[in-house]
């Protein structure tokens, strides 16, 4: 058996901390808490859980941090959480049992991340991180802000999955205010930066500096597959949200430079034939986003209803345009196979009732 040191960073998380240990001290064989400000009853509440919290006077830079929590770790292995962050029941499980049997020659795991939901709970955006780590190997984290730990050595992809379980909402602006300092400093962004920065840009609203941004990361062609093809969608929403429909399907073709199209970007192609009353493209499309499986484990995002959800509930509405009602019933029976009581579904199949009931 592995024995694993749980680390992590904090500030003022007093409605979600104790959430979060409770998930993990039964997994943990010590747990490190780095506070950097707390002014809340954070640290109050993470003593009742471990006696090892240290203070880092916070720099602007989330990976100075979490390489300091790494270097107070004494275990076999290192993991880490955000206060945030919740596992299920059935994870914990997994976890133990992980913990149990993982081979020592491994040096990374890698576990997914489910960061958003429907109104059912189900995840809508999952993505793998590297979760647990060899203590030996010094793995180093970097960037001031999206911090990462770069993979290498043994890599292995399990199905546990932890929750991002936000209570309330951060400061929107944060990361953004970070990037302006790096770049305010001199400081060069790097391709992944780069794109983050550009992200930060759009989530804030300006739109224009996001496109000059997402553009020079296109066209350095140094970025990773996943971030180029992300940027693409991202560059596309961007020039949707200053009525610039041509170059919104630019950018999302433009991410056949990079690889083949995954289930987002038909979906999102086939939204732009439909709304141009093509519907034979726009259903060339969903119906490609239901056989082109995209792989969760390249490390990109990856929103499961893309590949099955929001194409049938699309595809219903393109054949009932076309008036082929029953392949249009078929469909919308495919997305209630995923989601019984999504209210479109339900809307679809009533309206169909009455057209049976009318005729």
């Amino acid at each position: 058996m592995i024995s694993i040191s749980l680390c992590m960073i904090v500030k003022n998380e007093e409605d979600v901390i104790g959430r979060c240990l409770e998930c993990a001290k039964d997994i943990a064989d010590e747990i490190i808490i780095v506070d950097t400000g707390s002014t809340d009853s954070t640290i109050e509440i993470t003593k009742k859980y471990t006696k090892k919290i240290y203070h880092f006077n916070w720099v602007d830079d989330f990976s100075k941090a979490r390489n300091y929590a790494f270097s107070k770790a004494s275990k076999d292995y290192i993991m880490w959480l955000d206060a945030d962050d919740i596992i299920s029941e059935n994870d914990i499980i997994k976890l133990k049992q992980l913990k149990n049997n993982l081979d020592t020659s491994v040096d990374m795991v890698m576990m997914k991340y489910n960061v958003a939901f429907d109104e059912y709970g189900n995840p809508t955006l999952t993505y793998y991180r590297e979760r647990l780590i060899s203590r030996k190997k010094n793995y180093q984290w970097i960037s001031p802000i999206h911090e990462v730990i770069p993979p290498s050595g043994n890599i292995i992809y399990s199905d546990i999955a932890i929750v991002h379980k936000k209570l309330h909402s951060s400061d929107k602006s944060r990361n953004l205010r970070i990037f302006n300092k790096m770049i305010n400093q001199g400081l060069e962004l790097d391709p992944r930066q780069q794109f983050y920065y550009s992200r930060e840009l759009y989530y804030n609203g300006e739109y224009q500096k996001a496109i000059d941004n997402f553009n020079k990361f296109l066209n350095s062609k140094q970025g990773w597959i996943p971030n180029c093809i992300s940027a693409c969608i991202d560059l596309s929403d961007c020039y949707q949200k200053i009525n610039d429909p041509d170059n919104a399907l630019l950018a999302l073709l433009r991410s056949f430079e990079f690889d083949k199209p995954i289930p987002e970007i038909c979906c999102k192609l086939g939204n732009h034939f439909l709304e141009n009353s093509n519907i034979e493209l726009a259903i060339f499309w969903y119906e490609l986003a239901i056989t082109n499986k995209s792989d969760i484990k390249n490390g990109g995002f990856h929103n499961e209803d893309y590949s099955g959800y929001i194409p049938y509930i699309q595809l219903c509405v393109c054949y009932d345009k076309i008036g082929n009602i029953k392949k249009a019933v078929f469909y919308n029976n495919k997305a209630g196979e995923l989601k019984p009581n999504d209210m479109a579904f339900l809307y679809n199949k009533n309206y169909f009732q009455s057209k049976e009931t009318t005729n």
